[in-house]
């Protein structure tokens, strides 16, 4: 409701922004990612090369900077979801844990990387508490997503004409 209103404001003034519902998840994660790597309170534990993401997980993370990519996706979910708490971001990012013979019974992920992850979003004061539980975006965090998202409409724009008229 709130992103409603603010756009609806954007358009009076003549100014068209787009919000993280108006791109897809994919590119907006990888922007955000690569916006975070120069915050400096954004950094992976020591723990992070060794860690599985969970339960469900064989293995650890391949990609590299898969920390600073979890954590885009953990601010943009929270965007879009908000207010969510480590336990749910947890849940979010679970899946199925294979027992062997028994059947498969779905099983959250870490909590321990959804915590890390959110207390650095709090430090670098894009997440904030909420009095009733949860976190949600700040206003530094809307603007980053919403500029990246406008940026990311545009290149759009650029590849295919009739996303023009979303500008």
């Amino acid at each position: 409701m709130a992103t409603f209103q603010q756009s609806e404001v954007c358009i009076r003034r003549g100014i068209q922004m787009a919000t993280a519902y108006d791109v897809p998840a994919d590119k907006l994660i990888k922007k955000l990612a690569e916006e975070l790597k120069k915050v400096d309170t954004i950094s992976p534990p020591e723990w992070a090369p060794f860690v599985k993401t969970g339960r469900h997980k064989e293995k650890s993370p391949v990609n590299n900077d898969w920390w600073h990519v979890r954590s885009a996706a953990v601010l943009r979910k929270i965007y879009v979801d908000g207010p969510l708490g480590t336990t749910r971001l947890a849940a979010e990012y679970g899946g199925r844990a294979d027992r062997g013979s028994k059947p498969n019974k779905a099983v959250r992920g870490s909590r321990s990387i959804s915590r890390h992850t959110v207390q650095q979003l709090e430090k670098s004061q894009l997440v904030q508490k909420q009095k009733d539980g949860g976190r949600v975006v700040t206003a530094k965090a809307r603007k980053l997503i919403d500029g990246l998202s406008t940026q990311i409409l545009k290149d759009m724009a650029a590849q295919n004409p009739e996303l023009t008229k979303y500008l």
